[in-house]
Parts: structure tokens; C-alpha cells; sequence
């Protein structure tokens, strides 16, 4: 099946392989992406890590009631997650694309 050259050439793509994923982890952790309410009054600053780093509020807002406040800020919250997930997926879906033995839509790390 495979000779001593061909596994040694596969063993040390697949370590060159883990070190990127690893790297492209820790960035992402560095990658800031930012939700909004639909009205754009609520923006959330995070990390692709969900790491929430700044949360804006309108000025104009702060007159809302309360359960309005907090429906806008579950929706920019929300919003903020989905774009980390999109963006950690992208940069992940470079890495492991065309990875022999790996069926399509598979998540890493597992």
C-alpha cells in the first residue's frame, strides 16, 4: 500500500497540517467580527473565539423600555455569533480543504 518514503512524506504533512490548524486557532481568538440589531442602534464587538470585547448602544435607545432593549441586544448578540461561526469556519475550510480521507462538511478540529 503505502512504502517507508511515502508514509514518512504523509506523516510529516500531517504534522505541518496540525501545526496550521493550531496556529489558525489561536488567531482566531484575534479576529474580531460585529452583529447588529436590525436597526443597527446595538452593535457587539467579538472574537471569533466568542469572546465579547464592546457592546454600543444608541444613545437614542436608552428611552426604549426594558424587554426592547433586551430583544435588540439578543438579536445583535446573535448576530455577532453567527458572523464568528462563518468566519472561524472559513478560515478553518481553507486549512482542511482537499484533505484526503475526510468526508465533506466535516468540522475540525473533531
Amino acid at each position: 500500500m503505502f512504502n517507508k518514503g511515502q508514509l514518512a512524506g504523509l506523516m510529516k504533512q500531517a504534522q505541518a497540517m496540525q501545526e496550521n490548524l493550531k496556529k489558525a486557532q489561536d488567531e482566531l481568538a484575534f479576529i474580531e467580527v460585529i452583529g447588529e440589531s436590525a436597526s443597527g442602534g446595538i452593535k457587539i464587538t467579538m472574537t471569533c473565539k466568542h469572546q465579547v470585547k464592546r457592546v454600543q448602544i444608541d444613545p437614542k435607545l436608552m428611552s426604549e423600555d426594558a424587554e426592547m432593549l433586551e430583544d435588540l441586544l439578543a438579536v445583535a448578540f446573535n448576530d455577532a455569533s453567527k458572523k464568528a461561526e462563518e468566519t472561524s469556519e472559513a478560515k478553518m475550510g481553507k486549512l482542511t480543504q482537499g484533505m484526503p480521507g475526510l468526508p465533506g462538511g466535516m468540522k475540525l478540529p473533531f
